[in-house]
């Protein structure tokens, strides 16, 4: 058996309810769009894939022993993917703790590869989904809409290892574990 993981920070309750307080009008006002809910908001650390059940353990240990400070990341702008006028994918950018958030996905996939766990090793620009388009479209009136949310800073002191199950509606999420930067908790 396999299960789809990856790791990611999620942003606290207070923030996703903020949000979801904006964008909860919107979700009807463009059809193309495919609004992702509240429970599935997050930052990908890392994408494992699919991990067979007896790598989910020695991975999970080595996330354990992951380490760093905690910082501050701010929420705060808008960007679609792959380009704004042909856009599959419309998100809220990171404007601080890019380069802090970077060095954490660089750690975490680290341990991952030194269990046999290969993460999909792109550069990842930080960032939180909130919608996605089936075909690519011009996301560029969104973009300024993104852009009038506030900025939301809170502080990342840990990350959680996610499982992902596909669904036909879409997909669900559930945390499997949430470690602590800092110290390696007893295990």
């Amino acid at each position: 058996m396999t299960m789809r993981l990856f790791a990611a920070v999620v942003p606290p309750p207070a923030i996703r309810d903020a949000l979801e307080v904006f964008v909860e009008p919107r979700r009807n006002a463009d059809p193309d769009l495919r609004w992702v809910g509240r429970d599935n908001w997050h930052l990908t650390l890392a994408f494992f894939g699919d991990v067979t059940d007896d790598r989910a353990e020695p991975l999970l240990d080595a996330l354990a022993g992951v380490r760093g400070r905690p910082f501050r990341l701010v929420l705060d702008g808008a960007g679609a993917f792959p380009d704004p006028a042909a856009a599959r994918v419309l998100f809220h950018g990171v404007a601080e703790g890019a380069s802090d958030f970077g060095a954490l996905s660089r750690r975490v996939r680290t341990a991952a590869d030194r269990v046999g766990v290969p993460s999909d090793n792109a550069k990842h620009r930080p960032h939180l989904t909130l919608a996605r388009r089936r075909r690519p479209g011009d996301l560029t009136r969104w973009l300024r809409v993104v852009d009038s949310f506030p900025p939301a800073a809170f502080a990342v002191d840990s990350f959680d290892l996610v499982r992902s199950e596909l669904h036909p509606s879409g997909a669900s999420y559930r945390v499997l574990d949430t470690i602590a930067l800092g110290s390696r908790p007893d295990r």
